[in-house]
């Protein structure tokens, strides 16, 4: 047991850390393939905050400033363990292959190790991912009956991989829109939808609610509703399970949460802010389906919003237009290009425009941030947090957050709030910025 200067006690990250994936495609395997070559030494953790970030401590005089994984006691690279569910039948090694994101000489470095990962099979229904099929999926009479499927796999997993810790990160598709219902409400509400078969209950939720019946910590790396709705909110609390989401910010968002601050921060105005992503990889199939784009559509759109707070600076943001587009294009792959035109006016109201041509590559974002959460929500556990972890806005472009706040989008301020975090964890005094004690 870590007793921190605060008198805070923290659990020591001792043995093996199983780090489950539903979802074992582009995004799962970018990040289980890259952090074997990293901790091979053949490769940086390039994007990841708790491998390459570090943190000031005390005042600027101090010159303090240890990196993350020194600060808090995280889990080890080579302590991770990685499992997880598909509906193919591919081992990581081959579905890193059919993803096309690592090329082939790196995939081969890890081979060995990629191929011992094979995708226990999926709860999955079509009906919620319509795009997409595939023959490795569980079959039972009712919901509640895959949700304790998913229980013993999770605990099959544990003990054949002699794990001492385990985490879940949803690395899935999208699934088509939906809103919180009555079976939502409460955890006995869900249950019993479950064992109804009820169409409110989608399989990203059955993953949820299994990883927190199991003890298991939880994000969500997709803009389904998933673990954000009340009743498994409360289960997460009861259970003192950390729980986190949704929808990893990768791309075009990442680049909204940093241009909008600085429209805000100098009461520059926005007339228009247009938006178009081609991508061809899976997650640009599903999202082809107009329902799981909407999910995908409500989450980037509730950024700008936030941000800009229209209602308190009308003359600036009250009339704007905002419009995102996806559009499937198979030639791309996963090497993603988005485009937005954002037509803004300053001084007097004179016109002018910002044109930014992002080409990313979208698993190679979403992969540390993968790795990030895994060890953050870890560490949550063990310093004994429990139910939504706000502090890890700074990885989603739609923050989980408590029902009487707004959520918090400017990256910045989400880098100010996760390292807070830390450093009250850790007993050691909050930065503002103040900086008086300066010119005394």
């Amino acid at each position: 047991m870590i007793k921190t200067k605060s008198g805070a006690e923290i659990k020591e990250p001792v043995g093996k850390l199983g780090v489950l994936l539903p979802g074992l495609g582009a995004v799962a395997t970018t990040f289980i393939a890259g952090t074997l070559l990293v901790r091979k030494g053949l490769a940086l953790p390039i994007g990841s905050l708790t491998q390459m970030g570090t943190i000031r401590l005390g005042k600027r005089t101090e010159r303090r400033f240890p990196k993350i994984k020194e600060f808090v006691p995280l889990a080890d690279l080579n302590d991770l363990v990685f499992g997880g569910w598909d509906i193919f039948e591919d081992n990581a090694y081959e579905s890193a292959l059919k993803a096309g994101v690592l090329r082939k000489e790196h995939l081969d470095l890890v081979k060995d190790e990629l191929e011992q990962i094979r995708p226990m099979k999926a709860v999955f229904d079509k009906k919620y991912v319509r795009k997409l099929d595939g023959p490795n999926v569980k079959k039972a009479k009712d919901k509640f009956e895959l949700a304790q499927m998913l229980r013993e796999d999770i605990r099959e997993f544990k003990q054949k991989n002699n794990c001492d810790r385990l985490v879940m990160i949803w690395c899935g598709s999208t699934e088509v829109y939906m809103e919180p219902t009555e079976a939502h409400q409460t955890l006995e509400k869900f249950e019993e939808a479950m064992k109804r078969n009820d169409d409110a209950i989608a399989p990203s939720m059955i993953y949820a609610y299994a990883a927190i019946a199991e003890g298991v910590p939880y994000a969500n790396g997709a803009p389904n509703l998933s673990v954000d709705i009340p009743a498994l909110i409360q289960f997460a609390k009861e259970m003192k399970v950390p729980i986190a989401g949704k929808d990893f910010k990768t791309g075009q968002t990442l680049v909204k949460t940093v241009i909008a601050p600085m429209l805000k921060a100098r009461m520059l105005g926005l007339t228009g802010w247009f938006s178009v992503n081609i991508l061809g990889n899976r997650d640009g199939e599903v999202l082809d389906d107009p329902e799981s784009f909407k999910t995908k559509e409500v989450s980037k759109l509730g950024v700008l919003e936030y941000i800009l707070q229209p209602e308190l600076y009308p003359d600036l943001y009250g009339n704007y237009y905002h419009k995102v587009r996806i559009n499937f294009y198979p030639p791309r792959g996963d090497e993603k290009e988005a485009w937005d035109n954002i037509d803004i006016f300053g001084w007097l109201g004179y016109p002018m425009q910002i044109k930014i041509n992002f080409l990313c590559r979208d698993s190679i974002l979403a992969a540390p941030i993968v790795l990030d959460l895994a060890l953050f929500l870890d560490l949550a556990q063990r310093s004994g947090m429990s139910g939504i972890q706000e502090w890890l806005s700074f990885y989603f472009k739609s923050p989980m957050h408590a029902p009487t706040v707004y959520p918090e989008h400017d990256l910045f301020i989400q880098l100010m709030k996760l390292k807070n975090r830390l450093r009250h964890l850790m007993g050691e005094e909050l930065i503002t910025h103040l900086g008086l004690e300066y010119y005394d």
